[in-house]
């Protein structure tokens, strides 16, 4: 699935500038420095973490996406930074668990 074809689900997008970005998996989780070591290349992450370092650790584990569940708002500033380093940057309203869910029931 790509990135893209999660806006015809519910999801938001805020920052997309490549929205071609194929989905092969999901990760969830918080603490940046566990993310940054356990998620995989092409993986959404799923968080509610909106801080500049999120944008970082996108970057660096090569996720597909950020999704940011919960409805949780990310500043305009930190949009505009994700976009600058082409990282997507979606939005569930739905909490973690079901945004997962969700998730799961479309891909693969």
């Amino acid at each position: 699935m790509l990135v893209k074809e999660l806006l015809a689900h519910g999801f938001e997008a805020l920052s997309l500038p490549d929205g071609e970005r194929e989905i092969v998996g999901v990760y969830i989780g918080d603490l940046l420095s566990w993310v940054m070591g356990r998620a995989q290349m092409d993986n959404a992450w799923i968080t509610i973490m909106t801080n500049v370092n999120t944008i970082a650790v996108a970057s660096l584990a090569d996720t597909s996406c950020v999704i940011l569940a919960e409805g949780v708002e990310m500043e305009d500033d930190l949009v505009e930074t994700a976009r600058t380093k082409e990282v997507n940057i979606l939005r569930s309203s739905l909490p973690i668990y079901e945004t997962a869910v969700q998730l799961s029931k479309l891909l693969p």
